[in-house]
């Protein structure tokens, strides 16, 4: 087995067709299905069924693509540290966020890990929930992963970053009680804009709501996030983001308040138990909160 032959396989994985993986790779297409052929008999199954132009996985190859890519991520980790990544100086970092920490967290760490790192590229996968961003991790798309704690697999490890405050997010002129907050108690009677079940934050929501004994009034149901603000901001119902998000929403006219008690939530870091490249050694070395001397 060659390193090449497992970079044709995962190509064709990527881009869907031979052709397509070819170009890509720079290479003929008989030379790639050549290739990919060859690995096929010394494997003794086949990894591709070929459907006219299109392919689709065969069991087998399902269960080769996950090993494959962490074979390749390990082979760039020497090949970047042989070169004199070690020093952070180039390369690229594959990450993977929940859609709702994509900016806040996160866009503020890259952005210092970048100006520390000029020379990586970061490149972001931003999925809705918590089990994509446990696979992608797994499977080797991305090195590292930020998404709510505990990690729902045993296989990952995780770094604790800190403690985000879910809030609610109010149409203009709502009125609140003299302590600006809002009891979940309270949520019963207020028409709500939500992301569906299955979601990171509306899970977080459902859990805290089932045990304040609270049936949610959904008014508005959207898989579409940037829809929320105009939603809250029209006067459809009232949301939820993190603390830090909701403030820029604040200041376009929609009314925060805290929840009681107060909903939150931990996030961190998830990657594999196998050596990092340099790049997310310097990533998550960077995002680790600093003890206190």
């Amino acid at each position: 087995m060659e390193m090449r032959q497992i970079d044709y396989v995962l190509a064709v994985v990527d881009r869907g067709s031979f052709t397509k993986a070819a170009a890509a790779m720079h290479v003929s297409q008989p030379s790639l299905s050549d290739g990919i052929r060859r690995l096929e008999a010394e494997l003794e199954v086949r990894l591709f069924d070929r459907l006219g132009r299109s392919v689709a996985l065969t069991d087998a190859g399902q269960a080769f693509v996950g090993p494959a890519r962490q074979l390749v991520r390990d082979r760039n980790a020497v090949l970047e540290s042989v070169a004199g990544v070690r020093a952070v100086q180039a390369g690229t970092l594959d990450f993977v966020a929940l859609s709702t920490l994509a900016a806040d967290p996160l866009g503020a760490l890259v952005g210092r890990f970048r100006k520390a790192h000029p020379g990586v590229v970061v490149r972001i996968a931003a999925p809705d929930d918590v089990g994509s961003v446990d696979a992608m991790v797994l499977d080797g798309r991305c090195e590292l992963g930020l998404t709510e704690l505990p990690a729902r697999r045993d296989e990952l490890v995780a770094v604790a970053l800190e403690r985000q405050e879910i809030v609610a997010v109010c149409p203009p002129r709502t009125r609140l009680a003299a302590s600006g907050r809002i009891p979940l108690s309270k949520l019963r009677d207020m028409p709500l804009v939500t992301t569906p079940r299955g979601l990171s934050t509306r899970d977080l929501l459902d859990r805290a709501l089932a045990a304040a004994g609270v049936e949610p009034l959904i008014a508005v149901e959207t898989s579409q996030r940037e829809a929320i603000a105009p939603l809250v901001l029209a006067g459809a119902g009232t949301s939820f983001l993190p603390a830090g998000q909701a403030k820029s929403l604040g200041a376009r006219g929609a009314v925060v308040a805290r929840l009681v008690p107060t909903l939150t939530r931990t996030i961190g870091l998830v990657h594999r138990p196998s050596p990092l490249t340099p790049a997310a050694r310097a990533f998550v070395e960077l995002a680790r909160p600093k003890r206190k001397r």
